[in-house]
């Protein structure tokens, strides 16, 4: 995948996620994920859940285990949110997008960076080949992110070769499929409904080759070669997520993606 592609691909998103009202004020930013209010209160809502689920079984359980202030490299790091979070508890967090931009890209981050410039650092890169020193992390999570991977046995090899070892890998809010047929249909839906959803940056945003989703098999055989073993943590979401199953089963839709907590110990 050339530079320039994924240049573009992060400019066209950018101005995608503008028009989806993704450009938070302050006020509204400091409070990810638990945005209460506005037209993705709803999605907030599942993210909370799932960041809780990753302060209750990774950060701080480890924190605990090491008696000190842990390095977190957050890919996809988006507007940093979560690296904040981990900021506020006291812990140093490398930030790494694509994007720059101001819109919701590393550089929204400034109310963040103010707070906490010890602890937050932004480096611009893609996770499938991190501008970083090996084993200087012990936890690298990919934030709603790992999808984006063209490669996946490839980023899985630069996110474990940053993490020291026994840290811990972790995919966070990334669709989980148990069939490999329901996420192919998902796929052909999103190219169906391109022009509906993305207008004239349908072709940029689907230009490039993104696993788009993961199955536990996917998982397996992409950490085979890398001695990762993952084990899930079934997140606890709002109800109206958790019944989705049967929403689809009563209405003869495909099965809808889990998200929920995959953690990976690195040997």
């Amino acid at each position: 995948m050339s530079e320039a592609a994924l240049a573009r691909f992060g400019s066209e998103y950018a101005l995608h996620r503008a028009a989806e009202g993704r450009n938070y004020r302050e006020d509204e930013l400091v409070r990810l994920p638990y945005l209460r209010s506005g037209i993705h209160a709803r999605q907030w809502s599942v993210r909370a859940r799932s960041f809780d689920a990753f302060m209750r079984h990774v950060l701080r359980p480890h924190a605990n285990e090491l008696r000190r202030r842990l390095a977190l490299l957050d890919l996809g790091a988006g507007n940093c949110w979560l690296s904040h979070r981990a900021a506020a508890e006291g812990h140093h967090a490398t930030a790494l997008d694509i994007r720059n931009d101001p819109i919701d890209g590393l550089a929204a981050a400034e109310p963040f960076v103010e707070r906490f410039p010890d602890r937050i650092e932004r480096v611009v890169g893609s996770f499938g080949s991190v501008p970083l020193d090996s084993m200087t992390m012990d936890i690298a999570l990919f934030n709603a992110s790992l999808h984006y991977a063209v490669d996946l046995t490839v980023v899985l090899r630069e996110a474990s070769r940053m993490v020291r070892p026994g840290g811990r890998i972790v995919i966070m809010d990334t669709p989980f499929y148990w069939r490999e047929a329901d996420g192919l249909a998902m796929v052909a839906e999103k190219h169906a409904e391109s022009a509906a959803r993305f207008g004239d940056r349908a072709e940029a945003l689907l230009s490039l080759p993104f696993v788009e989703y993961l199955t536990p098999e996917r998982l397996r055989s992409a950490s085979a070669a890398l001695g990762l073993h993952w084990r899930r943590h079934r997140v606890h979401y709002p109800l109206w997520y958790e019944l989705r199953p049967l929403w689809a089963l009563l209405h003869g839709k495909r099965r809808p993606s889990r998200f929920d907590l995959w953690i990976a110990e690195r040997p």
